[in-house]
């Protein structure tokens, strides 16, 4: 499972998301079922979506258990330890950003695997990054980050087009994939932290 880079990645966004699913299930107080769901479509949401639009079925999740276990093991110990955890809040926004970096890059590279279009491939990067967190938000009665004023599939968007823009100048391809990683994490920091957001638009 972890004989390149671009799996390596996938897990760790895996993981990342799993946490960040676990940790808003617990903020709703839902009983431990409904924390592994949330888990669950958190991390694989994004991946399964985008591979449905490329028809490459059947998805990725269903191919490989062992993603599976990943995310009962990780939400599982996020419960265990959750004692452990003081700033709930910042841990939760941390993992996000982490897995929107980590999953973006994914989506990217699968695009760029199909021979797609720079700008599907971007499109691509910023489903997979971003729509495990909506379906998230959505089943939890949240209105999604990615609606609100905060940016966040801009981020993703960014990303991407830095990622394209080093592979068109020949930077070596996981180098180039650490370098957006960070690129999308620190972004995401610094925006909220300035709160800087789009205006929102009124009727």
């Amino acid at each position: 499972m972890f004989s390149n880079t671009s799996e390596i990645i996938e897990i760790l966004g895996t993981i990342a998301f799993a946490i960040s699913g676990t940790f808003s299930a617990m903020q709703r107080k839902l009983d431990v079922f409904g924390v592994l769901i949330i888990a669950f479509v958190t991390s694989v949401g994004g991946g399964t979506i985008r591979d449905l639009l490329i028809g490459d079925t059947p998805v990725a999740w269903m191919r490989d258990v062992q993603v599976c276990l990943v995310i009962l093991v990780t939400s599982i110990a996020a419960i265990i330890f959750k004692t452990y955890i003081r700033k709930l809040k910042v841990t939760l926004f941390l993992f996000d950003s982490l897995g929107l970096g980590l999953f973006t890059v994914v989506g990217l590279q699968k695009g760029i695997n199909f021979g797609l279009n720079p700008g599907i491939c971007i499109a691509l990067g910023t489903i997979t990054g971003c729509f495990g967190g909506i379906t998230r938000d959505i089943l939890l009665n949240t209105i999604p980050l990615i609606f609100r004023r905060e940016i966040y599939a801009t981020v993703c968007i960014f990303g991407g087009a830095v990622y394209l823009l080093l592979l068109h100048f020949k930077v070596n391809t996981d180098i180039s994939k650490f370098i957006v990683i960070a690129i999308i994490v620190v972004t995401r920091i610094i925006v909220v932290q300035k709160r800087l957001s789009f205006p929102r638009m009124r009727y």
